[in-house]
């Protein structure tokens, strides 16, 4: 200040520096100073200049500010002071509350500013600066630089390291200002940029918002409440990416509470119905017509389940709300059933709170064709109604039976009754209403097109009753009697759109009015004559309607045949002229606004002239009928036999259809049965593969069992009885040593008692006779008793070891590897039979020993009595050592005595 006060004072009296002088100082100053009190008191000072000398400040000193902010980044003052000034130079608010436009001043310093994109970078980088005279003015400045050049600099931002998730940080700031006015940073950031679009709202923005939106107080908050509905309509808006995420993320659920009024609605206020009309747009984002089928509908699946659209319907039949909340919530309500049959069959069960009750779709009617309502709720309703038989075959046949004679209920309005009146009303604009939404109830449906033409009205008391079809045809011939010329265009188009609509791919309907001898008439005098620019799309609706009844002509009336219909174009009217004037209809400057989308939008009652899906149809039709027309009769045979032969090849293709079809169900069957016995063969080939493997196993142990066993092994018992008991290999080894055992122990018996007989023999032939002969004659008895008893159970053995004989060779070997698993138990019964034979054999041997050593003991006694005799006797030793040819000595002297 020192600096400015000798620059000031300093001069002579009456020769003031001007402003530009001044500046340069400053400038120099902020340049070459090296104190940063000196620098500060300057930008300050520049601060203070730069809203009256805009330019000139940021001509001077926009690259001194923007060194400041890259040296002096401890200064948080200095930095604050820079930040304004650039501010100040970029957009004067002076200038904007004035309304005066800065937009080449504020865009040319944002060019110089962004040519260097180090400085955006350094400006988000100052934006991490938690001071509030850092971080308030960095936002109002970027926010300032978007608003001149959001393009250019959005481009730098998304290269920018960080740069977005330093924006979105703003949101969490505590202080409020530093928040409100980051969200309008975001707005600006976000417009027209789908990919930072993207990248905020997967910054976590959605939570943020709603959060901040609660915070606030929902639809009864503030202005933040409607900056927040801005930037989220800002990132979901043709945002295919962003809707999904939303709906993802379950945000869909949070936006009931909004739309929660009270019983008592007087008093909303400004603020209350601006967040409500937002909130109500956010919701028609997420259904429009112009999304894709399955977002479309998977939000829409998502606002019935979560209780929404209960909730939009209350605050519909709701009392007290503002014309343009209500407007806005009908048009929401038609967007979320559209084409949604869920949805639409909740609409048809919605009653009014009327005593007694009404439907919903019949309180909107009566809006509809109530000429005191404000134009841009009739056009709502319309838009409800049309959304409502959107793709409805079941909505479409409920209107239609309201208008049958069989189902009208004198003592209660219906939707029909409604439809016909405001048909037939002296209001142009309910006439046109009236005749699109019954035409939507005809929309693609022929069997409501032939059920329309049941309905009878009655004219006049004293005068029969009149089809609907001629009642419409009667009201557009007699159109003079309209009171002004554009009410009677209006009026004739919708009905001419109705019949177009009702006639079209609809035969029964054609020759209903063709019965009507007046009807060709009127039309070829309509199309022929020459009428004003008012009269032009009424003479093409006329060419569209008689076009119909050339193409959709069944021949069933002789006077107005296909050909003779031609004929009469040919002759009244000219082919050419009647091509022409069935194209005045896409010419009109009406048709194209209204083709772009679903949604009646006028600006004034005069321009509801055409409705979408009618555009629709008439560019189906046109290029058909203009063939159609052109064509000769040749053509037409040659037409008709082609036909004929594409139906008959048509019939033959869906034979073939149908039989592919049924082959293709029968192959699947096929497959089906494939797959369920391949499943089963690789089961039972893994059965298959581990019985061989226990087979092998089996035939392996049973191979071991018959080289162990030999020649002497024992298999005994039938081989019924093998098969069904087994015998563990370790028991069948232990049975076989036990039989080895009583083998040998056997002819050890065997031998010891031929030895004996031997000795006795000997004794007898010794001692010759007398006692002695009677005692060895007794035990010679016994001996041989034993020796029949050791001739049994030798006989015993070789009769086991013939029955194991039998049973090896009988044995199938096929049968016992295929049944292997029970091979373990062969032989159980057959061990304890052999465990009994052991047990008996040894009883018997016992025996045998006991009898044997009696015989040893006799044999001794004998001895003993021989010696006493004088005999001589030899020991069992002597006996054993003696030379055998002694022992024949001794036999030849025993036989000489």
């Amino acid at each position: 200040m020192n600096f400015i006060r000798g620059v000031i004072g300093g001069q002579p009296a009456g020769a003031q520096p001007s402003g530009v002088e001044t500046i340069q100082k400053l400038c120099d100053r902020v340049a070459s100073s090296t104190l940063l009190e000196d620098r500060r008191d300057a930008v300050r000072a520049l601060k203070s200049l730069s809203k009256k000398y805009r330019m000139e400040v940021g001509t001077q000193a926009m690259e001194h500010l923007i060194r400041i902010l890259q040296t002096d980044r401890s200064d948080s003052e200095i930095l604050g002071y820079a930040l304004d000034t650039l501010y100040n130079i970029i957009c004067n608010d002076e200038d904007e509350e004035q309304g005066i436009s800065q937009d080449d001043i504020g865009s040319q310093f944002t060019e110089r500013f962004i040519q260097e994109p180090e400085n955006v970078t350094l400006l988000l980088s100052l934006l991490e600066e938690f001071d509030f005279h850092v971080r308030w003015p960095g936002v109002k400045l970027l926010t300032a630089l978007l608003k001149c050049q959001c393009t250019q600099l959005q481009g730098v931002i998304l290269v920018s390291p960080m740069g977005v998730s330093r924006l979105m940080d703003l949101l969490a700031d505590s202080r409020e200002v530093i928040r409100n006015d980051g969200l309008l940073l975001l707005q600006q950031l976000t417009k027209g940029n789908a990919a930072i679009q993207k990248i905020v709202a997967f910054e976590n923005a959605f939570e943020r918002l709603l959060d901040i939106m609660a915070e606030e107080g929902s639809s009864d908050g503030g202005i933040v409440v409607e900056d927040c509905l801005l930037l989220l309509l800002t990132l979901l808006k043709n945002n295919s990416s962003n809707q999904n995420f939303f709906k993802e993320g379950s945000y869909i659920q949070r936006m009931k509470p909004w739309f929660e009024v009270g019983d008592d609605n007087s008093g909303w206020s400004a603020q209350k119905v601006t967040n409500l009309h937002l909130m109500l747009q956010l919701v028609r984002v997420l259904v429009s017509p112009v999304n894709s089928p399955g977002a479309t509908a998977s939000c829409q699946k998502t606002m019935f389940q979560c209780g929404l659209l209960q909730q939009l319907c209350t605050i519909l039949m709701a009392t007290g709300v503002p014309a343009d909340i209500l407007t806005e919530t009908i048009n929401t309500v038609s967007e979320v059933i559209r084409g949604s049959q869920v949805n639409q069959d909740y609409f048809a069960s919605v009653n009014a709170p009327s005593n007694p009750p009404r439907p919903a779709i019949v309180v909107l009617l009566m809006s509809m064709v109530n000429e005191r309502q404000p134009f841009v709720l009739r056009c709502a309703v319309l838009y409800c109604f049309q959304c409502f038989l959107y793709k409805n075959q079941k909505g479409q046949s409920e209107i239609v039976a309201t208008l049958l004679p069989s189902t009208i209920d004198a003592n209660s309005i219906s939707a029909g009754q409604l439809l016909c009146g405001g048909l037939f009303s002296a209001d142009s604009l309910s006439n046109w209403c009236a005749a699109v939404a019954l035409g939507h109830a005809l929309q693609d449906n022929l069997t409501q097109k032939e059920q329309l033409l049941r309905v009878q009205l009655a004219t006049s008391l004293g005068k029969p009753p009149v089809s609907l079809l001629q009642q419409c045809t009667n009201i557009l011939s007699q159109g003079d009697k309209l009171s002004r010329r554009g009410s009677r265009v209006q009026a004739r188009v919708g009905l001419l759109m109705l019949l177009c609509t009702w006639m079209s791919n609809c035969p029964i309907a054609v020759t209903h009015f063709l019965h009507n001898q007046d009807n060709v008439p009127f039309l070829t005098a309509q199309i022929s004559e020459n009428l004003g620019e008012d009269e032009r799309l009424v003479q093409g609706l006329c060419a569209l309607l008689l076009g119909i009844c050339i193409y959709y002509n069944d021949n069933s009336l002789e006077n107005y045949t296909r050909e003779k219909l031609k004929q009469l174009v040919e002759k009244r009217i000219g082919k050419e002229n009647f091509v022409e004037k069935l194209g005045f209809i896409t010419k009109h400057e009406l048709y194209s606004r209204a083709a772009q989308k679903p949604q009646p939008t006028f600006s004034t009652p005069e321009h509801m002239l055409f409705d979408h899906e009618f555009t629709r149809l008439v560019k189906e039709l046109e290029g058909i009928i203009t063939k159609a027309v052109h064509k000769s009769s040749e053509e037409e045979k040659k037409e008709e036999e082609v036909k004929k032969s594409l139906e008959q090849h048509d019939s033959i293709v869906t034979q073939y259809k149908e039989l592919i079809r049924e082959q293709d169900v029968q192959l699947n069957e096929l497959k089906d049965q494939v797959a369920l016995l391949t499943a089963h063969q690789e089961q039972m080939q893994t059965t298959i593969t581990q019985q061989l493997s226990q087979i092998q196993q089996h035939k392996d142990q049973y191979n071991i069992l018959k080289l162990k066993l030999g020649k002497d092994g024992v298999v005994s018992g039938q081989a019924e009885e093998a098969h069904e008991n087994g015998l563990q290999l370790e028991e069948f080894t232990l049975l076989r040593d036990e039989l080895e055992e009583l083998r040998r122990q056997h002819a050890q018996l065997q031998t010891q008692v031929t030895e004996k007989d031997t000795l006795i023999t000997s004794l007898v032939c010794a001692r010759g006779g007398g006692v002695v002969s009677q005692e060895v004659e007794a035990l010679r008895e016994q001996v041989q008793n034993q020796e029949v008893e050791i001739a049994n159970l030798h006989s015993d053995r070789q009769e086991l070891q013939r029955r194991a004989d039998t049973v090896v060779r009988q044995v199938n070997w096929e049968k016992e590897l295929a049944s292997a698993t029970s091979t373990v138990a062969i032989l159980q019964a057959e061990k304890s039979r052999l465990q009994q034979d052991v047990s008996e054999s040894k009883k018997e041997q016992d025996d045998l020993l006991m009898l044997l050593a009696d015989q040893d003991q006799k044999i001794l006694t004998l001895k003993h009595k021989l010696k006493d005799l004088g005999e001589m006797v030899e020991d069992e030793d002597d006996l054993d050592a003696r030379d055998p040819s002694e022992e024949d000595e001794e036999e030849e002297e025993d036989d000489d005595e």
